[in-house]
């Protein structure tokens, strides 16, 4: 009798509430959290705690009379918002994985990257879609609530109650920012890059915090709509020339990001000092806690320094970005074009770092380690 070995099964799956496991299944973890609140708004007793963190709070519109003409819905900020922030800080995790899961990877997968080249793609990938939709939606509240063309009433009539899309827009823009923390580790950020990503982050949700807090969401929005649009095309000229890698198209669209981004800093230079500095100045300068007035100099001024730091910094680290490219360009086209073949084969020969082996594909690498285990094994 010739007995049948039994097929080998390994077991992947990694022991639960480990690191790995977490990491796996961290989409499925939260929206488990997150069900358990829409579950709470079906129940009666835990419906009216649920709401608090689903629906938007703080409403100050008031219907005294039945036959009176409909008025939008306004809104003002509150410290049940938190509850709101924390409700779309849960599903903003898991928009982030499936955008990741369902497109990115597959996007990756044909393209073949690097890790080094992967990472890039990731990154620019995940913020290119944040800004293009935040910057859409953003356009689209500029639109409705008239915001260009009454420019000058929104100091005049300062503070303003937000209508339902800016507070929501405000609401996700928290959640998103607060989001970027969790994923440094859902995503296995290197710690060499952390640094800068965390500093992102903090820029973003300090500032938006900020505009919130003290009442100026509307010069606020206008503002974020400008940096989003300028970070985005440079996001969409650093996805090009990681996914096309052609010089013509790569060429144009820096051009094209890097003459936007410079407009967008000059706006919203122009467009805060016209705010702070002109707009507010000819208001009653108070400070009331209750009815949200904050129009003393002190925040005037302090909030105008604080963007304009900002863009100087943002202008600084373009230059800087381009410096090291146009290096890069001048030490590639000093190199030698034509090398004689024997230095070619004796540099293929010897072992190359690991840097070098970063810069290849994933398949690549581990075929490459193979060969090696191989060849160390045969010379003993």
């Amino acid at each position: 009798m010739v007995t049948l070995k039994g097929r080998k099964t390994s077991n992947k799956n990694p022991p639960i509430l480990s690191h790995e496991f977490i990491i796996q299944n961290h989409a499925d973890i939260v929206s488990c959290v997150a069900m358990v609140f829409v579950i709470g708004l079906m129940i009666q007793i835990t419906s009216p705690w649920a709401y608090i963190f689903i629906a938007l709070q703080h409403n100050i519109s008031t219907t005294e009379e039945v036959d009176a003409p409909w008025q939008p819905v306004k809104f003002t900020t509150g410290w049940k918002d938190a509850c709101a922030v924390f409700f779309y800080f849960l599903i903003t995790i898991v928009m982030h994985a499936v955008v990741q899961e369902y497109i990115l990877d597959k996007i990756s997968k044909k393209l073949h990257l690097s890790k080094i080249k992967l990472s890039k793609f990731n990154e620019s990938s995940q913020l290119l879609v944040f800004y293009v939709l935040s910057a859409l939606w953003g356009i689209d509240i500029i639109m409705r609530d008239n915001l260009i063309l009454g420019f000058p009433s929104l100091s005049q009539s300062y503070p303003l109650p937000m209508s339902f899309l800016m507070k929501l827009f405000f609401i996700v823009q928290l959640a998103y920012w607060l989001h970027c923390y969790p994923e440094l580790y859902f995503q296995r950020i290197k710690r060499e890059e952390i640094l800068s990503r965390v500093i992102h982050a903090t820029f973003g949700l300090f500032f938006t915090l900020a505009g919130y807090i003290f009442n100026f969401q509307h010069i606020t929005l206008l503002l974020l709509v400008l940096h989003y649009v300028g970070d985005a095309l440079q996001h969409t000229a650093r996805w090009v020339h990681i996914v096309y890698r052609k010089e013509s198209r790569t060429r144009f669209t820096f051009t094209l990001a890097n003459y936007v981004y410079v407009l967008t800093r000059i706006a919203t230079l122009a467009g805060a000092g016209l705010f702070y500095i002109y707009g507010l100045s000819k208001i009653d300068s108070s400070l009331d806690y209750t009815t949200g007035h904050f129009n003393i100099p002190a925040i005037r001024f302090t909030a105008f320094a604080l963007v304009a730091l900002f863009q100087f910094y943002l202008i600084f680290e373009f230059l800087k970005r381009q410096r090291q490219r146009v290096s890069e360009t001048k030490t590639a086209a000093v190199q030698p074009k034509s090398k004689p073949k024997l230095q070619k084969l004796k540099k293929k020969e010897g072992k190359k770092p690991a840097s070098e082996d970063d810069e290849l594909p994933e398949v690549d690498q581990e075929t490459k380690k193979n060969l090696r285990s191989r060849s160390t094994t045969k010379t003993k």
